[in-house]
């Protein structure tokens, strides 16, 4: 079982931070899920999940908002599909924060200098594809203007206000073809589900952002989408193509 930690608490965080950070340093894996990585390990990973402040004078509501992407639709796996930026751990990486990093340059044109690592949420695994997915939780202290970087990969990258995510309006479970079921949200033209889905909807739990809402909306996912989740609670690779 894989624990968070709260790596810094930095001068200037703004209040909407809490409780979420320090829950950060609380929660463990099956906050997440129920499924476990295996004893020998699997390929290390990590995503970037940035939260910075929206500009109201942007057509965003002001508060907190989540940085995305969308996979391009030529992909070969997860096409279109939402996702944090990440990926798979290089050689030359020195631990998950410099992965999520690296990644996020490389996808949308985050300059690291930008963004201020807070704590690192527990490990996930995702048996399909064996990845054991460490989600680095950061502030996004200087905000500038960011875009696909790999077209071939990254078709779109957006901000989500957290007043969008939790809606009730927005917020949908979704049902795979294998009978799987999980939470989405439905914002800004974007389908989010799976892996990113999954740990948005802990995080505004955590944050105390939630709002009541009815999980009657059941929507089926395209039968393009894939590959299948392993077992409840768990989710499809949505890390790397």
């Amino acid at each position: 079982m894989s624990h968070g930690r709260v790596l810094s608490r930095p001068e200037g965080l703004p209040s909407w931070f809490e409780p979420l950070l320090t829950r950060a340093g609380n929660c463990r894996t099956e906050d997440f899920t129920t499924l476990r990585p295996p004893a020998g390990g699997g390929r290390p990973s990590a995503v970037l999940v940035l939260l910075g402040e929206s500009d109201p004078a942007a057509n965003t509501p002001g508060g907190p908002d989540l940085l995305v992407l969308q996979r391009a639709a030529t992909m070969r796996n997860h096409a279109g599909q939402p996702a944090f930026p990440g990926g798979g751990t290089d050689p030359e990486d020195a631990d998950a924060v410099a992965t999520a990093l690296r990644e996020a340059q490389e996808e949308v044109g985050l300059d690291p200098e930008s963004a201020e690592v807070l704590a690192l949420l527990p490990d996930l695994y995702i048996p399909v594809s064996s990845f054991v997915v460490t989600p680095v939780l950061a502030w996004w202290r200087r905000p500038h203007p960011v875009s696909p970087r790999q077209p071939e990969e990254v078709a779109h990258v957006t901000r989500l206000p957290i007043s969008e995510l939790v809606d009730p309006d927005n917020r949908i479970r979704v049902r795979h073809r294998s009978g799987w079921i999980g939470p989405a949200f439905q914002v800004r033209g974007l389908l989010v589900w799976g892996f990113t889905a999954g740990v948005i909807s802990t995080l505004l739990d955590m944050g105390g952002w939630t709002r009541p809402w009815q999980p009657g909306r059941l929507v089926e996912l395209p039968e393009a989408v894939t590959p299948v989740p392993a077992a409840r609670g768990g989710a499809p690779d949505e890390v790397l193509p």
